[in-house]
């Protein structure tokens, strides 16, 4: 029985296996000669999406939903494929001249839309239940990366913003703007409700906006963001902390997790040591957004995904076992009767 259960574990992560080779040859093959920007967006692609459709595997699901659902999970990977091909195009083919890039990077945008559509049904569906909210809002933030995505890809301006400023802004909804909604939406699934919950999502929403309008038109508005938005983080990463001590069974999800908030706090401490690193070194900002970006894509996402499928699958099997266990109670006690 344990051996059967170690092996539906290990199944729950193959539809990511083929966009995980993809994204090791892509970050060290010297054929792909690509922005490291661009290397992140199609980390999201190939590994993140994929993670997060698997994620929400776990939701109950209205007729509607689970229509979309099976959408999003077959049309992925040819999704992800096609904004591969997007980006070959302008840096490896000889296409940056023309539409196709933009062409190619539609297929991308209809997959986000349908993480959106999933979204605000969620957020429909559950009438207004915060952590649903919190989790709808991140599918939606997908769907306003795709656009940032296709816009760099079109190389068009927008709000006298250059297409290289479009690229950061769907990088940052693609993974900041999008997941730490769904984290903290997760965390209000399991977590005894508190009275500033619904606060800590309010600002999670709104901070994701004030940075993206701060890149645009002004930098204080983008510190204020970032400001409220490493807060949130920190309030989850604390109190997943803190419920992970109380329930010490999950093991397998408490490893990626705590990696995870490790992942964070790490960033907050770099950051805090930037200035004298700066000047010790005589490094640039240049020399630690490799840092930062690596930390918070591989640290924080993806071992925060991993971390919560675990969490999720757990709790799915143990309900499930309790059920069983409730029935068979009940069958022995109609016998004695």
């Amino acid at each position: 029985m344990y051996r059967f259960q170690q092996q539906m574990v290990k199944s729950l992560f193959i539809p990511i296996i083929p966009g995980t080779i993809i994204i090791i040859l892509l970050f060290s093959l010297d054929y792909f000669q690509l922005e490291l920007v661009e290397k992140f967006l199609l980390f999201a692609a190939f590994v993140i999406v994929p993670l997060v459709i698997l994620l929400l595997k776990y939701d109950e699901k209205s007729t509607h939903q689970q229509t979309i659902y099976t959408a999003m999970k077959w049309f992925q990977l040819p999704a992800a494929l096609l904004a591969l091909a997007s980006v070959m195009s302008n840096k490896v083919w000889g296409f940056e001249d023309t539409a196709i890039l933009g062409m190619l990077s539609l297929g991308w945008l209809l997959l986000t839309l349908l993480l959106g559509m999933y979204g605000i049904a969620n957020i429909v569906i559950h009438k207004g239940k915060v952590a649903e909210i919190a989790i709808g809002a991140g599918l939606v933030y997908f769907f306003i990366g795709g656009i940032w995505f296709t816009l760099y890809q079109y190389q068009w301006t927008l709000f006298q913003a250059n297409p290289d400023t479009h690229a950061l802004s769907s990088v940052h909804f693609h993974f900041s703007s999008a997941i730490v909604p769904i984290f903290i939406g997760m965390l209000g699934r399991i977590m005894t409700k508190k009275s500033w919950y619904p606060w800590v999502v309010a600002i999670d929403i709104i901070g994701p906006v004030l940075i993206a309008i701060g890149m645009i038109f002004s930098k204080p508005i983008e510190y204020i963001g970032v400001t409220l938005f490493a807060c949130n983080i920190a309030i989850y990463t604390t109190y997943l902390l803190m419920y992970l001590k109380r329930n010490p069974l999950y093991k397998k999800a408490a490893v990626f997790l705590i990696l995870s908030c490790l992942a964070f706090y790490t960033i907050v401490v770099v950051s805090m040591f930037y200035p004298l690193l700066k000047r010790k070194f005589a490094l640039t900002i240049l020399d630690f957004i490799p840092v930062y970006g690596a930390l918070h894509a591989f640290g924080f996402v993806l071992c925060g995904l991993i971390g919560w499928i675990y969490l999720l699958d757990s709790l799915k099997r143990k309900n499930r076992y309790n059920i069983l266990d409730e029935r068979n109670d009940n069958l022995t006690i109609g016998r004695f009767i």
